[in-house]
């Protein structure tokens, strides 16, 4: 007498059903739910789900001893409950081909993928590259460590016929164990102890001699990394097959992705070159030559016509066409920004009246917009330097004397910054 039937009313047999009844009822009710034949109803996936699930759980026999005495719920822990194979695998594994009807019947079309081969990790490196490289391109080559199949043994891991499928866990590297707790039987997996999960043993005196056993060795590859002219940053440079391997498994790729270091001079923006330049005043006033080292050894002398007068502010910025960066894969280049900062002379700078004198002759008059009337009463007074310790005006921004929540002016200021 089973304890429960619900695995056997899913496959619609009943639970004396034998193991060929059992495999009818899973073939026939598969073929009809199956996700290929059902696009787009859920219904249908997953009562194929639950026919997979079923027949998986019956179809073993230790798992149907378990099921008939215990129902499901001896099930949990293990022996089926959860961590079953796959509907697809076992769909696979029951019909041949690749989980889908088009791996049964041959055809393409909307079928579900087929399962390739493993494959290993893809290796990923961040290649640093200066401004001056990425802006002249270059080809980097670069050390990569790497498994690869012992040459010796051809990743037999000893000597031609020495090596035997490991007949304690026929080869799977891993065994199925069951434990009784109280009432429940659990059943899990755990390494086979014979081979130490390699699925294969050999005798000590027939391991190769260059890999010992490990079926791989450890080799260093050069590999040739083109950085592109003018290439962004987050470029990736990809290596097909260049990465590790090992025994029945396609080797990895290895991928490179470029990022470009910061400059002392430039900043970049896309195509375009920002550069930083701190003339003088007579210089911004008068006009003068600065000369600017590109990123090709090359030196721009830039010409600052007389009388342009470059204001100190932040939008005195000038161009200059096509001096950028070269566009990635393209014959064009960006511009060139030049940000100035004009730089006023020191205090006391001369002691001469004349030339203070031959300056208010030659520079524009001030206009004069706050004149006191002809009737109001002057008062002359010294300017002298501000101590910044001792007032919060000095180089302070805002008004200082703004009003707390209390109404109290001059009160502690609290500054918030958004994260």
């Amino acid at each position: 007498m089973v304890k429960e039937t619900k695995l056997y009313d899913i496959l619609g047999v009943s639970p004396g059903a034998s193991e060929q009844e059992l495999k009818k009822a899973y073939k026939t009710g598969a073929l009809k739910f199956h996700p290929d034949k059902n696009a787009h109803n859920p219904a249908a996936e997953e009562k194929f789900k639950e026919i997979s699930h079923a027949y998986e759980i019956l179809s073993d026999s230790n798992k149907r001893q378990v099921y008939d005495q215990y129902g499901e719920a001896g099930l949990e822990g293990g022996a089926g409950g959860g961590g079953g194979m796959a509907a697809e695998d076992l769909f696979a594994q029951f019909f041949g081909g690749g989980g889908g009807f088009g791996g049964m019947f041959g055809g393409g079309g909307g079928g579900m993928p087929q399962r390739g081969p493993q494959k290993a990790k893809t290796i990923f490196h961040t290649h640093h590259v200066s401004l001056e490289d990425i802006y002249r391109g270059k080809i980097s080559k670069l050390a990569l460590q790497r498994s690869i199949i012992c040459p010796k043994c051809e990743g037999r891991g000893g000597k031609e016929g020495s090596v035997k499928k490991c007949g304690g866990c026929d080869g799977q590297g891993v065994k199925a164990m069951m434990r009784q707790m109280g009432p429940m039987i659990q059943r899990f997996q755990t390494i086979c102890p014979d081979c130490n999960g390699e699925g294969e043993i050999f005798k000590d005196k027939d391991r190769c001699k260059q890999c010992t056993g490990k079926k791989t060795i450890v080799d260093r590859k050069v590999l040739h990394v083109h950085v592109d002219r003018g290439v962004k940053s987050g470029t990736k440079v990809e290596f097909r097959g260049e990465g590790d391997q090992a025994p029945g498994i396609v080797a990895g790729d290895v991928v490179f992705q470029i990022e470009q270091k910061p400059h002392p001079r430039f900043t970049r923006r896309e195509d375009d070159l920002l550069y930083h330049a701190e003339i003088e005043l007579v210089t911004a006033l008068a006009g003068g030559t600065i000369y600017v080292e590109h990123l090709d050894e090359r030196w721009l002398a830039v010409e600052i016509l007389p009388g342009e007068a470059i204001a100190p502010t932040t939008d005195a910025v000038k161009m200059i066409r096509g001096q950028g960066m070269p566009s990635h894969r393209h014959h064009d280049f960006g511009n060139m920004y030049i940000q100035f900062a004009v730089k006023f002379p020191e205090k006391n700078w001369t002691q001469d009246p004349a030339a203070f004198d031959a300056l208010r002759q030659i520079l524009p008059s001030p206009s004069l917009v706050n004149v006191p009337p002809a009737t109001a009463v002057t008062d002359p007074v010294d300017l002298e330097d501000a101590d910044a310790h001792s007032t919060g005006f000095a180089g302070g921004s805002g008004d200082p004397m703004e009003e707390d929540e209390d109404g109290h002016a001059g009160g502690e200021r609290v500054q918030c910054a958004s994260q």
